[in-house]
C-alpha cells in the first residue's frame, strides 16, 4: 500500500513508513535503508520534507524501535534518542540539525544561541528556516528552539503541540501525558 505525505518526489525508490499514534497527534515515521530519514505531522506544509513515495511497511526494524523509543519519550521514560538517522538536507542545515541534537532534554535554546554555536553569529535567519525544515521532529529537538526572550516561535506539529512538548520535558504534571 502506497500513502502520500507531504510533498514527495518522483523516480525516487518507495520509503519504509509507519504511522503511530502519540499524545501529540498521528506521526508517520519513514526510513530508508535502516535509518530513520523523517517524522511528518498529518497537516505538514508541502515541501517541508521532501519525500519520495511511501510504502506501509510497520515491521521495518527501525520503525519499530523509532515507535518504541518515541513511546518511551512520551512515558518520560527516556530523555534522548538513540536511532540510526540520515536526514537529508544541505550541509548547512545539517550542521543546524548536529547542534539542534545537543541541546540537552528540558532545556531551550534561542536561535541566535545555535548560530553562534555553529560558528555564524549573523545566520539566525538562517538558522531558523534551517530548524522548520527539520526532517526529524522530536528525535531531532527543534521544539527546544525558541525566539529571543524564550517567547515560542514556529514549529511543524503547531504552537499547542511545542508547548506541550516542553511542558512535558520540563515534567508539568497536568498535561494529558500520564
Amino acid at each position: 500500500m502506497t500513502i502520500a505525505v507531504g510533498d514527495r518526489t518522483g523516480g525516487a525508490a518507495t520509503l519504509a513508513a509507519r504511522t503511530i499514534a502519540t499524545p501529540v497527534g498521528m506521526l508517520t515515521l519513514v526510513a530508508e535503508h535502516g535509518a530513520l530519514i523523517a517524522i511528518t505531522w498529518p497537516d505538514d506544509r508541502p515541501g517541508r520534507v521532501r519525500l519520495s513515495p511511501l510504502a506501509d511497511r510497520p515491521d521495518e526494524p527501525v520503525l519499530v524501535e523509532a515507535a518504541i523509543q518515541l513511546d518511551d519519550y512520551f512515558a518520560r521514560r527516556r530523555d534522548r534518542f538513540d536511532l540510526p538517522l540520515a536526514p537529508r538536507g544541505t550541509p548547512f542545515q545539517q550542521c543546524v540539525w548536529a547542534a539542534l541534537r545537543t541541546i540537552p532534554y528540558g532545556e531551550t535554546r534561542s536561535y541566535a544561541a545555535i548560530a553562534v554555536q555553529i560558528g555564524r553569529p549573523a545566520a539566525v535567519r538562517a538558522v531558523g528556516a534551517a530548524n522548520g525544515r527539520n526532517p526529524l521532529s522530536i528525535v531531532v529537538p527543534c521544539h527546544r528552539v525558541v525566539g529571543s526572550g524564550g517567547h515560542l516561535t514556529g514549529f511543524a506539529g503547531g504552537l499547542a503541540t511545542k508547548r506541550q512538548l516542553l511542558a512535558l520535558e520540563a515534567d508539568i504534571p497536568s498535561l494529558p501525558f500520564d
